[in-house]
């Protein structure tokens, strides 16, 4: 395998709502999204002890929401060319210390970074890296550069998942991703054929809406594709009412038929 193992994990409503309404951020959440999501960090370290992950993935709208505008960036004065390579600084990536990368997916740089490494001890030596693309601002890939914060490209309009994972792995020694993002981000990796587990923590509470965000958000399945199809692993009934679904991708998977 040429790309490191993918387990995505997200705590939903019933009704498959990843938060309370349009515009809450998925990381954060709000009161209400708090109160009925409890706390997942059994779960969570389980995750970590279980897949030793050396990196987790995220997309931009874990911390900013689609109608946030950012920052504007100072012009970029120089050949824009020497922007659109990797940019993995040996001051980072061979650091002493290093644990791991918190990966952010942000091929429009809408994110501005008020740290590079976690600030906690639980976290210590796990440091950021960015996934752009080829058509992310050449301001933005300045400022990365600028904050010593490491990036790699991959992808033409948007980022191209599968070649990210790739590098990830080639180019830094990831064997094992978490990613706790299955909103577009997970879509995005479902359609790519990149995930090789899912847990799901159900939460007993009902959301509805039209335009909250739900699970594995992408494109419509075309004729000739096939749902993807899962194993059950275990489920886990908690003692509030939650309930903890683990499955795998199977292995052997319907071929898509082809178009007459």
């Amino acid at each position: 395998m040429n790309r490191p193992k993918v387990v995505v994990y997200g705590g939903v409503s019933l009704d498959g709502r990843l938060t309370t309404a349009p515009g809450v951020l998925l990381m954060f959440g709000d009161k209400r999204w708090n109160a009925i999501a409890g706390s997942d960090e059994e779960i969570s370290k389980w995750l970590r002890d279980t897949h030793k992950p050396q990196a987790y993935l995220e997309g931009s709208g874990s911390l900013v929401t689609e109608d946030e505008k950012p920052k504007p960036m100072p012009a970029f004065k120089g050949n824009p060319k020497t922007l659109y390579r990797d940019f993995l600084p040996d001051s980072v990536v061979k650091r002493a210390g290093h644990r791991g990368w918190f990966t952010m997916v942000d091929s429009r740089g809408r994110i501005r970074w008020g740290f590079k490494e976690w600030p906690s001890e639980e976290w210590k030596g796990w440091h950021l890296i960015v996934i752009v693309a080829n058509q992310t601002p050449c301001e933005y890939l300045a400022y990365l550069q600028r904050e010593n914060i490491p990036y790699l490209i991959a992808g033409e309009d948007r980022v191209d998942l599968k070649l990210a994972m790739e590098k990830m792995k080639s180019l830094l020694g990831v064997k094992s991703i978490i990613s706790t993002s299955p909103g577009k981000l997970g879509g995005a990796l479902l359609r790519a054929g990149l995930i090789d587990e899912v847990n799901i923590l159900l939460l007993p509470a009902l959301i509805g809406g039209f335009e909250t965000p739900t699970l594995f958000e992408s494109p419509e399945l075309k004729p000739n594709q096939w749902p993807t199809q899962l194993e059950l692993i275990w489920t886990r009934v908690q003692s509030d009412g939650r309930l903890w679904l683990r499955y795998k991708v199977a292995k052997k998977q319907k071929k898509s038929s082809k178009s007459p």
